[in-house]
């Protein structure tokens, strides 16, 4: 016997459609933050020429990319199973988060030319006697980001969302890159060395570079159908053995993740003579207890009958157990 179904649940007490509009109307706001910030930053950079300011409008820019990537993916991924794709559309989220790290990488390879040419040629034209509206600009962006990137944060976790999750971590790297481009300005306004600025921004490209690459582990896990982590498997044989007197055994436990959903498949072995309605009962019992523990979990359950071999050490309730 086999059961499957493609779950509508949502993490935590929210309803999926609930959760589908709060992870749309969080993705907006960040379209509106980096939009703003780009614009921001370019201006400012381009004004006092500093190549630090201008690798952040750069690093902005790709972040207001990547939420426009994010928005579509938890719009995409929202709906309902169709005839093309009848597990859901859930991987367009790790795909969304496998383009943002790729796109990151892109922002950290033009922010190190530029900081590198700069070097070379010892071309800097930074003006030292407007450092004050840069420096205030990069405060602002670092305040800005910390808080849209904790909400970020909260919502992706609240719907186990990876493109609001992978977003978030752009924001909150661009908080970090921020406050670096922060510090180094107001080294150069304390001691007028203007060659830390190209040097902050290789610091920058560095820190975009690391998150580039977890981005693109974490994205290609599920892409690739990479099982849960160890500690939800844990988790699944734990509620499954808790009803190990209703049945014989169990084997072949696969799981993987797209998205926000979980995919559990496994074979459970029952007693032998074990009714069709029995067998149902405790599958659905089964796949109850599973779904509590993980909402948006798709729960698929083949039911074997025991071959009778070792009865003596079989603790299953079985009418037929050999003596």
């Amino acid at each position: 016997m086999e059961t499957a179904e493609i779950s509508g649940g949502n993490a935590g007490s929210l309803a999926p459609a609930d959760a589908d509009t709060l992870k749309q109307k969080t993705a907006r706001l960040s379209i509106a933050s980096n939009t703003f910030l780009v614009f921001a930053k370019l201006g400012v950079g381009i004004a006092i020429g500093s190549v630090g300011i201008i690798s952040e409008a750069i690093h902005s820019g790709i972040d207001l990319v990547a939420a426009l990537i994010a928005y579509f993916a938890v719009r995409r991924s929202s709906e309902p199973p169709d005839q093309c794709h009848t597990f859901g559309h859930g991987k367009y989220e790790s795909v969304s988060g496998l383009i943002e790290a790729l796109l990151i990488f892109v922002a950290a390879l033009l922010i190190i030319n530029e900081a590198v040419t700069t070097l070379i040629t010892g071309e800097e034209s930074l003006a030292t006697e407007a450092l004050g509206i840069g420096i205030g600009v990069m405060a602002l962006s670092a305040v800005i980001n910390w808080f849209i990137s904790a909400r970020l944060m909260r919502v992706a976790k609240e719907t186990e969302s990876i493109a609001l999750e992978s977003d978030a971590w752009h924001l909150r790297t661009d908080v970090y890159t921020s406050l670096g481009v922060f510090a180094g300005l107001v080294l150069i306004r304390v001691t007028g060395l203007t060659i830390l600025d190209p040097l902050v921004a290789l610091g920058v490209a560095v820190i975009i570079l690391k998150a580039a690459f977890d981005l693109t582990r974490r994205s290609l896990a599920d892409i690739i159908d990479r099982s849960l982590p160890p500690d939800e498997e844990a988790r699944i044989r734990g509620i499954i053995c808790d009803h190990c007197s209703d049945y014989v055994g169990f084997h072949a436990l696969r799981t993987r993740r797209s998205g926000p959903n979980r995919f559990i498949d496994l074979h459970l072995v029952v007693a032998r003579g074990s009714s069709v309605e029995e067998s149902f009962d405790l599958v659905k019992h089964l796949e109850s207890d599973l779904k509590t523990e993980f909402p948006r979990a798709s729960v698929t359950i083949r039911v074997e009958p025991c071959s009778g071999d070792g009865c003596a050490s079989c603790d299953s309730i079985c009418p037929t157990r050999k003596p």
